[in-house]
């Protein structure tokens, strides 16, 4: 029998310390799910632990590192075994120093690759097992413009996105048969710099932070997918923005169209008609 995940009880988070991560990690928490939080750095992820219990989340915050598959997988073991399941798990950790082909070394390359790109196969590595035995639940990574296009200083980033696009549409071809759905998310709204910290963000004027959106509301678009049936959207990119967007003015059982879940419909289009008649 399929696993319900038409509410998700539990996700896990990565990279939820600061930034678009933080913003789904508490969007998450006020959905009352039990949120699961992980990230590198210590002091941010207490700051994000204070922001849940504030929420009154129920909240377990793990430092880990993405880039190793044992830590990834210890987290997804002591989730389950505090909550006795894990239905989502968004993989938003990335590492992203803007810097010249010429100053990317061979060791600055892959750790690169090792956090965005190799974290995403972690994450999914990690949860397959318990996903299948509970019969399903969603894998998502966050997509950018950087996803589609090539940007100056960011080899790795955009090999990175790029290359997380191609994960998804693969492996959703094997996880449909399992109701996993596997998508990716892009803010589809200006957000903080993913490189700044909360302090250096904090630094800047006011101006500057009052155009950026706020990554909680943004998180509800990942609350909204996870609440999907996993069979009904797989395999896609989809936008924080205009999910936010359509929820806010339709609610949330809107009426399906590509337009009111992504900035791309024509990218959403064409992957429906490959899969639809993909053969295999």
């Amino acid at each position: 029998m399929a696993h319900d995940v038409a509410r998700p009880a539990v996700a896990l988070v990565t990279g939820g310390g600061r930034g678009l991560g933080w913003g789904i990690a508490r969007a998450f928490g006020r959905s009352g799910a039990r949120v699961c939080v992980t990230d590198i750095n210590a002091a941010e992820l207490a700051e994000c632990a204070a922001d849940l219990a504030a929420d009154g989340a129920d909240a377990l915050v793990l430092q880990s590192d993405v880039a190793d598959l044992a830590a990834t997988q210890a987290v997804v073991r002591q989730v389950v075994e505090r909550w006795g399941k894990l239905d989502v798990v968004v993989h938003n950790a990335v590492y992203m120093p803007l810097i010249t082909f010429d100053a990317t070394t061979p060791a600055e390359w892959q750790r690169q690759l090792d956090v965005g790109l190799g974290g995403m196969f972690n994450c999914a590595h990690a949860v397959w097992p318990q996903m299948k035995a509970q019969g399903g639940g969603h894998i998502i990574g966050i997509a950018s413009g950087s996803s589609f296009r090539g940007y100056h200083e960011e080899i790795a980033y955009c090999t990175i996105k790029h290359g997380v696009e191609g994960f998804v549409k693969a492996l959703s071809l094997e996880s449909a048969g399992y109701n996993i759905a596997v998508n990716t998310v892009g803010p589809g709204a200006l957000i903080k710099p993913t490189r700044l910290t909360r302090a250096e963000a904090a630094a800047l004027p006011e101006e500057v932070r009052a155009g950026w959106a706020d990554p909680v509301e943004l998180g509800k678009a990942f609350v909204w997918l996870a609440a999907q049936p996993p069979r009904r959207i797989n395999g896609h990119r989809l936008d924080a923005g205009p999910i936010v967007r359509t929820l806010a003015a339709e609610g949330p059982d809107f009426a399906f169209a590509p337009e009111k879940v992504t900035l791309y419909p024509d990218d959403f289009r064409a992957r429906q008609a490959w899969y639809d008649n993909y053969t295999g």
